[in-house]
Formats: C-alpha cells, sequence, structure tokens
C-alpha cells in the first residue's frame, strides 16, 4: 500500500466541502470518478494515488486540477455538451426508405420480388449509401414498416383438365395409329369396358 501523502495546498476546506456535495449529487459516472479524485488530494492525497484509484495518468488528474481551480465549481470537472453521434445514411430519408419498400425490386435488375433488408442494404450500397443492416432494420421499424414473409399458394386445377386427359386417353385407344390391327382383335365388350374405366 503506497503510505505516500502530499497536501495541496491549493484545494481548501471550501473546496473539500463542495467537491463532497458534487460527489453526492452526481450520476454521471465519469464526473464521479473525477470528483472522488479531487477530493481524495483535497483530503490530502498525493496525485498519484488519487491518479491510480481513479486508474489514469498523472497528467490526467493535474487536468483535471487546473479545470477545477480555472472556476472553483465542481461542474467545471463535467465533459462539455455534445452533439451526439452523427446519424448514419443521412441521405436515406424516411421519403425515400418508404418509396423503395412499396417498389418491385425488379424493376432494379434483381431477381427477387420482396425486399429483405440484406438484398436493399445491397442496393443502397450500390447507390453509394453505406448504411448497415442493424441501422437498416431500426429505420424500417421507425417507419412502421413490418416484414413478412411471402405465402405460397398452390394453383387450382382447372376443370377441364380431367376431360383433356379422358379425351387423350380414348383418342390412344380408339386411334388406328396405336394399333393397326384393332378393329378385328378388339371386341365391342371389351371397348365398353375400357370406357368405364375412364369415366370419372
Amino acid at each position: 500500500m503506497d503510505a505516500a501523502r502530499s497536501s495541496c495546498p491549493v484545494l481548501s476546506r471550501a473546496d473539500r466541502q463542495r467537491l463532497l456535495q458534487a460527489l453526492a449529487r452526481t450520476r454521471d459516472a465519469r464526473l464521479y470518478r473525477r470528483l472522488h479524485a479531487m477530493a481524495e488530494i483535497a483530503d490530502g492525497a498525493s496525485v498519484a494515488a488519487a491518479a491510480r484509484h481513479a486508474r489514469v495518468e498523472r497528467s490526467t488528474v493535474y487536468r483535471w486540477i487546473e479545470r477545477y481551480l480555472a472556476e472553483r465549481s465542481p461542474l467545471a470537472l463535467a465533459d462539455a455538451g455534445r452533439s451526439g453521434r452523427p446519424r448514419t445514411a443521412a441521405a436515406l430519408t424516411d421519403e425515400k426508405l418508404r418509396h423503395l419498400l412499396t417498389s418491385d425490386p425488379r424493376q432494379f435488375g434483381h431477381e427477387a420480388n420482396t425486399w429483405t433488408v440484406p438484398l436493399l442494404t445491397t442496393h443502397l450500397r450500390a447507390q453509394g449509401l453505406l448504411v448497415s443492416a442493424r441501422t437498416l432494420r431500426r429505420r424500417i421499424r421507425a417507419a412502421r414498416f413490418r416484414w413478412k414473409r411471402p405465402r405460397y399458394v398452390y394453383g387450382e386445377r382447372a376443370a377441364h383438365v380431367g376431360a383433356k386427359k379422358r379425351l387423350s386417353c380414348l383418342s390412344s385407344i380408339a386411334s388406328p395409329s396405336h394399333d393397326p390391327g384393332w378393329p378385328r382383335r378388339l371386341k365391342a365388350g371389351a371397348l365398353r369396358h375400357r370406357l368405364r374405366r375412364l369415366r370419372p
């Protein structure tokens, strides 16, 4: 355990009180770590010990001290306001996304007749819009679209298909080309028997 300690005359008792009050109120993890390091220094800890506890370099702790002394306010240790992460694929407006989702992929040269996330991602990248599949799914949900698997439907059998087959079989039986000697060998009873078997 490092027992080296040094006093910090630049931090007064009033500074220590302000730091402890801010430490009890803050909910920000970054600010809490900085306030805690500053409070340790105000209690007499060395910069090296405070840096080790905060898991940062000593130069970082010195910068925190400078920021605090410039205003004598714990808020000086907080991060400045950020504009946030820039929106990915800003050129992909909701109107353009809706137009793509309601269009047929085949008109753009794709072989599929419905859009999927991988297909739409590939199509957008070909147009210069680099957007991830995860971002695209989030944008689609935000536009209130839902993915539905295509439903395959069996085609109904035409009513005249059976009749065509029976006529084809009948012609093959009664055709001379099927058996040139059929008039001499096929009796009338055998012909009627075959016709009855062809009836539905």
